[in-house]
């Protein structure tokens, strides 16, 4: 199959289009585009300013991907949009380009999905096998880790990140950092098991998973605190690498402020 390009798409020429994509009708991409092969713009969606997009990924109607950031603070830079390889960006989707307060970019990695009216502002980070459903929305500079979800109508402050393998419940308002491996809800969001469900579908084997458990139970219930914590899963020989990760996340999030690790480069 061919690289179409509708007749009725606003596709500039010095926009780079790979094999095989599909640009619909009433599409806009700009010069500074990169479009991968097998890529698919159903129609009415507008690619803004310096974006690189990779192979394999759809983009429903209405979305607006590389548009300039919400930051009254933008001068006008040449910052951008990276995105991966095999997402599906549903109706509405927005993706912005980064500020100029951190590297320049705003990231998004492979095999995501994200649902109609989802918002990923400027200078966020987001990985691979991330889930997002329903008018969900990032603020500035957040960090999502591999195979998190986020459910519908969620907001997470800016500077916040989410651990991997975390399920963030829907109607929900993260301002503090999602530890990995756990269930959150609430306003504002408290951690409150920890995510089996994930773990069971990716194989994670039942003494980790106990673990996890164990650990969950000391921090969010008990709440011992994460050195006593640490040092009771320790006489228990239950330190497994998943454990250590959540230990690690925690040390960082403790050395930032409000709740949020990344806190500490805006406090620089």
């Amino acid at each position: 199959m061919a690289t179409f390009i509708s007749k009725n798409a606003d596709v500039h020429p010095d926009a780079q289009i790979g094999e095989d994509a599909y640009i619909g009708p009433f599409c806009v991409v700009g010069p500074k585009a990169t479009i991968g092969d097998r890529t698919r713009l159903d129609n009415s969606v507008t690619i803004a300013g310096k974006v690189t997009i990779g192979s394999d990924n759809k983009f429903s109607p209405y979305c607006v991907i590389g548009g300039e950031p919400q930051d009254i603070s933008y001068s006008g830079a040449e910052t951008e949009v990276v995105i991966g390889d095999n997402n599906v960006f549903r109706e509405s989707v927005t993706v912005n380009r980064a500020s100029e307060k951190e590297d320049g970019i705003t990231s998004v990695g492979n095999d995501g999905y994200y649902m109609a009216c989802v918002h990923i502002a400027h200078d966020c980070k987001v990985g691979d096998r991330v889930v997002m459903a329903n008018a969900s929305v990032l603020g500035g500079h957040v960090h999502v880790h591999d195979r998190a979800t986020i459910s519908g109508m969620v907001a997470i402050h800016h500077f916040a990140s989410v651990g991997t393998y975390s399920f963030v419940g829907g109607v929900s308002r993260a301002l503090h950092d999602v530890p990995p491996y756990m269930l959150v809800e609430g306003v504002p969001t408290k951690p409150r098991c920890v995510n089996i469900v994930a773990l069971k579908r990716n194989d994670f084997p039942s003494d980790v998973i106990k673990a996890l458990t164990e650990a969950h139970k000391l921090l969010y219930r008990q709440k011992v605190g994460v050195d006593n914590a640490r040092e009771i899963l320790s006489g228990k020989h239950l330190l497994v690498p998943a454990v250590m990760t959540l230990f690690s996340f925690l040390d960082h999030q403790q050395a930032g402020r409000n709740g949020r690790g990344r806190d500490r480069r805006k406090a620089a």
